[in-house]
């Protein structure tokens, strides 16, 4: 009887706390919608259109990562289950970002510790996305395959 009403008590405490977290991820999204509207407003007034696009740019992949955080989120409250497939979606796309924005971050700041380009490093990014790319690929066609069944 006490077991029964702690584990009810638990799984509403959980979903209270998952209803916490879809609206997080959207003023958080609300926020990044702002910051890129704000960034790219700054870099054309500055005169610095393409770099402070990509500046931008890399706010809306953060939108994207939130963007797949709550189409997770909305699934999980729906159905109670999270797809492996979320995490892996949420690495390639760090990954995009930072290949994206490492090359950006080295012309617009010459006098910065980051200003050199490092090969080894951005070869490390690109076989990382290879990787992410083809356990992307398996989990897909795993999450179909048990789709179809």
């Amino acid at each position: 009887m006490f077991e029964e009403k702690l584990i009810l008590w638990m799984k509403r405490f959980n979903q209270f706390i998952h209803i916490l977290l879809a609206v997080a991820l959207a003023i958080a999204c609300v926020m990044v919608i702002w910051d890129f509207g704000f960034r790219a407003a700054e870099a054309f007034q500055a005169g610095n259109a393409a770099n402070g696009f990509f500046h931008a740019l890399g706010s809306l992949f953060i939108l994207w990562t939130l963007s797949t955080l709550i189409s997770a989120e909305m699934n999980y409250l729906q159905t109670g289950r999270t797809n492996v497939r979320v995490f892996v979606e949420v690495a390639m796309i760090t990954v995009i970002r930072e290949m994206i924005v490492q090359p950006v971050q080295v012309v617009s700041s010459p006098t910065s510790a980051d200003a050199t380009f490092n090969p080894l490093h951005y070869g490390l990014l690109l076989a990382a996305l290879l990787v992410i790319g083809v356990v992307y690929r398996l989990v897909g066609s795993n999450a179909s395959d048990e789709e179809k069944r």
